[in-house]
């Protein structure tokens, strides 16, 4: 594993313990010779995990698109700035570029791109790990929505266990480095039993 996507929020959220966790986990990348990739801003959490990667030495890959080079604040202190034209080329390059995803704390668009690359994963679009921080069990209600939908045999049980979670970013490394993805998702018509 040489890079890991963490998609977060634009802004720092109620806590000051979000932006502390952003900022342990970029230290951990560096400390762990992992590149950053993510969406380029310089704002909220995005902005305090690049910083904190680049304090530590690291690397660090942002991709934003044109729309949100302004509004966002695009971070011009990166190793490299990619600028694409839409939301959907920025989450195709990210997932090109990474080894492994993970989610801080965010808004409606971390959420869309987190389980965006679940679904890529359950379909065998990717066999790479994916998993949330959950700093302040901020994600507790995600994950037992994950738990429903198993529970009322929307999602197989390979399915949900693909979804690792920690609000330790060091510890979700460490599931990430175990991490073996399940079969791709198969469907059997009822009359082939």
């Amino acid at each position: 594993m040489k890079r890991i996507a963490v998609f977060c929020g634009s802004s720092n959220g109620a806590s000051e313990v979000y932006r502390e966790g952003a900022v342990r986990l970029g230290r951990e990348l560096a400390e762990r010779g992992l590149a950053l990739v993510y969406g380029g801003a310089s704002v909220g959490l995005m902005g305090a995990v690049a910083d904190a990667v680049l304090e530590a030495g690291g690397e660090v890959i942002g991709v934003i698109p044109k729309m949100l080079e302004n509004r966002e604040i695009s971070h011009h202190g990166l190793t490299e700035l990619i600028v694409v034209e839409s939301m959907h080329e920025r989450k195709a390059k990210m997932a090109e570029l990474a080894d492994g995803f993970m989610a801080l704390p965010g808004g409606p668009g971390t959420l869309e791109e987190f389980v965006e690359i679940y679904t890529w994963g359950q379909l065998g679009l990717h066999r790479k790990p994916f998993g949330l921080v959950n700093i302040n069990h901020y994600y507790d209600p995600l994950v037992a929505l994950f738990d429903r939908m198993n529970q009322e045999q929307f999602m197989q049980d390979k399915y949900r266990s693909m979804v690792l979670v920690n609000e330790d970013p060091a510890k979700l490394l460490e599931q990430f480095a175990s991490y073996e993805a399940p079969e791709v998702k198969t469907y059997i018509k009822k009359d082939q039993t």
